[in-house]
């Protein structure tokens, strides 16, 4: 790619992704991850070569972080409930409205931002580029969470801020389906940093049941832990071969709506089981803040939530299975 990047496709991300998710640090993973794969691929599919010439570069080489401003405080994964309005007004497009929940949100240097141009349309959306010192653009607060403590969330307030019509991202009304298309993409990645999780909490909890010492032996001697962690490590590995699948998929072009839907609801639910599994091996330990599992299982709770909740996923999937 003549900006600096590798040009590679869904499968790079879930190796990625997969790879930055035994970090044991969720929020860094996901601060990474809404950077590569949530909104800067928006530039990349939707941009026109002048906005790509003049953010990809920086955005590549670190030095412009972006961050996607969708949801708000009455829409999340219900895309059609966005209230943000923009309005064309001269040569400008004026936004005004709220974002919340937003990772990279304070120290964010460009938004992709999703605003209503068709009032009267549930669909009738546009992507805008603001950049984050933009008059009428402010941080209205730092959100503070029970977990990814080091990742920035924000809420965002929109008060006629002035957008340049040369700003608009893709075609105008049509930024529900550009956001929708990204989706897949970002919950392939979302997946991927769940089963890497899982699979690093399984590896410290193995070298911790290993060494903790009881009742005259070791945990791992305890038959009930030793199957339970191996039934759980099949589960990780089932979950990864279909997040595999899935990229491959969408390499090939296919539709992997069904697909991505019921990765992302099983590795959701899958990480938060484990967690929990690991913790109570943990004993004690596993509940102070000192130890890496601890600090995992307060990061693990929010992905059933966080880039499409585990019940909207399968309703997706529900919709697309034969009978």
């Amino acid at each position: 790619m003549r900006y600096g990047g590798l040009e590679r496709g869904a499968l790079a991300s879930a190796v990625f992704s997969e790879t930055l998710g035994r970090s044991t640090f969720g929020d860094f993973e996901v601060t990474v991850l809404a950077h590569t794969d949530m909104a800067s691929p928006h530039l990349v599919h939707s941009g026109n070569e002048e906005q790509q010439d003049r953010y990809m570069e920086r955005i590549i080489r670190g030095e412009c972080i972006t961050a996607i401003a969708v949801t708000e405080p009455d829409a999340g994964s219900d895309v059609a409930g966005i209230r943000t309005r923009a309005h064309h007004e001269g040569g400008d497009w004026v936004l005004n409205g709220f974002k919340l929940f937003i990772t990279n949100g304070v120290y964010g240097d460009l938004f992709v931002v999703a605003a209503r141009t068709q009032p009267d349309n549930p669909r009738g959306l546009s992507m805008f580029l603001v950049e984050a010192d933009t008059p009428g653009l402010e941080v209205s607060r730092k959100l503070e969470k029970t977990g990814w403590l080091c990742s920035d969330t924000a809420e965002l307030a929109f008060r006629d801020c002035r957008v340049p019509g040369e700003n608009l991202l893709g075609t105008p009304h049509r930024g529900f389906y550009e956001i929708m298309r990204n989706f897949q993409n970002e919950r392939l990645v979302l997946s991927g940093m769940r089963i890497g999780a899982s699979q690093q909490a399984l590896r410290i909890t193995y070298d911790w049941t290993q060494s903790r010492k009881t009742f005259g032996g070791v945990l791992f001697d305890k038959q009930v832990i030793r199957q339970r962690l191996a039934m759980l490590q099949a589960r990780v590995d089932a979950a990864r071969q279909l997040h595999d699948h899935t990229a491959w998929l969408m390499e090939q072009g296919v539709d992997a709506t069904r697909e991505v839907s019921e990765l992302k609801a099983l590795a959701g639910e899958l990480v938060n089981e484990v967690l929990y599994a690991c913790v109570q091996f943990h004993g004690g330990l596993g509940y102070m803040r000192e130890s890496a599992i601890e600090r995992m299982a307060r990061d693990a709770r929010v992905m059933p939530i966080g880039g499409g909740a585990t019940e909207v996923m399968l309703e997706e999937v529900a919709k697309r299975t034969q009978p």
